[in-house]
């Protein structure tokens, strides 16, 4: 069982906690004194069962979806609690993402409610944790999880599962991901690739490429104080990819995985590339710096590139990419770009039925010269102020075969307010959504 705090051991003295709809609790052994306080049972709402000698049990209504449960991991007692038998679906899910709260760099705060997983349950105790260790990573302060830190959070993944993880830097890093090696020259700390390979080799191959840029200035292209502020999220593609990784692996996913981590910093110097440099690429393209702010796309680009020469059955990549994506979707939404039709049903299904949607954008091919540039293969932005989004993907699909299913999620990766099972800080985007899609896609396939 994964090691959650939030977790109580099978043999803990626990109450049970009793999810109702309306009528059906009213016979359970002291519920009077909810029915005395006009205890309905709506969705979300708690009540007490007790009696003459104290608390002996709690109503909570039915929620719609895994994540109201979130909301009894602040309400209850700090005790140990249990789900009545049958325990609903998501339920354990749901409480562990609510009682989720990063407090590496404060005084801990006081005793919580803690949960006996149901019986059965292995999936979503491996999603939980996996969200939590993502959530760590985003919500880690850049000064504290730098490239070589994230590029070990990559290693010790690795090793808890048995995995074999390669990290590639100095000289090694410039001949092979030379874009990425551009975006982090102007930083002191310098930028590597992780790469995570697991699984038997007669498994379908899937490959995972996230965005792992640990701060972003905007470069010499500056972003302002405001946009700053929340950039140690940058790397939230890959810490969702990182999460991906280990719930596919705890799971014993029937498939062979490459992780590729890009782990870089985006900062200002007199080595940082600049406004219309133009730097070379893995997969021999080059490219025209039209905005050292748009740092993202080059370094999946060589990720791609680097999944591409393995042929895998699919690759799926992750970044806090564009800004116009919030604009159009909102924090809340993923936007997927795949120009793969069942790929994008299956991600899109697997969504629905993780209660986390995606939506799907075009890879318009009107908007494909709009990447021009006079003096390199293409640009890293748009002649036009329009579609962000859009570019960000067209810009990622130079980069991989069209003969190789491939699909790209843009995502924001944070929350910026707290809701029940999602408190305000990092969030991994997406990460059930994307394992359910692409299993559902290797089986169909």
């Amino acid at each position: 069982m994964p090691a959650l705090p939030c977790l109580a051991p099978e043999e803990a003295d626990a109450l049970p906690i009793h999810v109702v709809t309306p009528g059906a609790w009213e016979t359970l052994p002291g519920s009077g004194l909810a029915r005395a306080l006009g205890f309905a049972a709506k969705p979300g709402e708690l009540a007490w069962l007790t009696d003459g000698e104290g608390l002996t049990g709690a109503l909570f209504g039915a929620p719609e979806g895994h994540l109201g449960y979130g909301a009894l991991a602040t309400a209850l007692p700090a005790r140990a609690w249990r789900f009545a038998e049958p325990a609903p679906e998501g339920a354990l899910l749901g409480f562990c993402l609510g009682a989720y709260r990063f407090e590496r760099f404060r005084q801990p705060g006081p005793p919580r409610a803690t949960l006996v997983p149901p019986s059965g349950r292995a999936e979503e105790l491996a999603e939980a944790a996996a969200i939590w260790h993502a959530r760590d990573l985003i919500n880690t302060p850049a000064n504290h999880l730098g490239p070589a830190e994230l590029a070990a959070a990559v290693e010790r993944l690795g090793a808890a599962h048995g995995a074999r993880v390669t990290v590639i830097d100095g000289e090694a890093l410039e001949r092979g991901y030379p874009a990425l090696a551009a975006v982090g020259r102007g930083s002191p700390r310098a930028p590597r690739v992780a790469m995570l390979e697991w699984g038997a080799q007669d498994a379908p191959l899937v490959a995972l490429c996230g965005k792992g840029v640990c701060f972003d200035t905007g470069g010499l292209d500056l972003k302002p104080s405001s946009a700053m502020l929340r950039m140690k999220k940058d790397m939230g593609g890959a810490a969702v990819m990182i999460g991906l990784a280990e719930t596919l692996m705890a799971l014993e996913a029937p498939l062979r995985l490459l992780l590729l981590v890009g782990a870089v910093e985006n900062s200002v110097s007199g080595t940082a590339m600049r406004p219309l440099d133009v730097i070379p690429t893995r997969k021999g393209l080059t490219v025209e710096i039209g905005n050292t702010d748009a740092e993202g796309r080059l370094v999946l680009a060589d990720l791609l590139a680097h999944a591409a020469e393995q042929r895998p059955r699919l690759i799926l990549d992750a970044a806090t990419l564009t800004g116009a994506a919030r604009v159009a979707l909102g924090p809340d939404l993923p936007a997927l770009f795949t120009d793969h039709e069942a790929l994008a049903e299956a991600l899109l299904a697997g969504g629905r039925a993780a209660g986390e949607p995606l939506w799907r954008l075009p890879l318009h091919p009107g908007y494909e010269n709009w990447l021009d540039s006079r003096v390199a293969d293409l640009s890293n932005v748009a002649t036009k102020p329009m579609a962000g989004a859009i570019i960000g993907g067209l810009f990622l699909s130079r980069f991989v075969p069209a003969d190789i299913p491939w699909a790209h999620v843009d995502l924001y990766a944070w929350n910026d307010s707290a809701r029940p099972g999602r408190p305000e800080g990092g969030e991994a985007s997406g990460l059930r959504a994307l394992r359910r899609g692409l299993i559902d896609f290797l089986q169909g396939a």
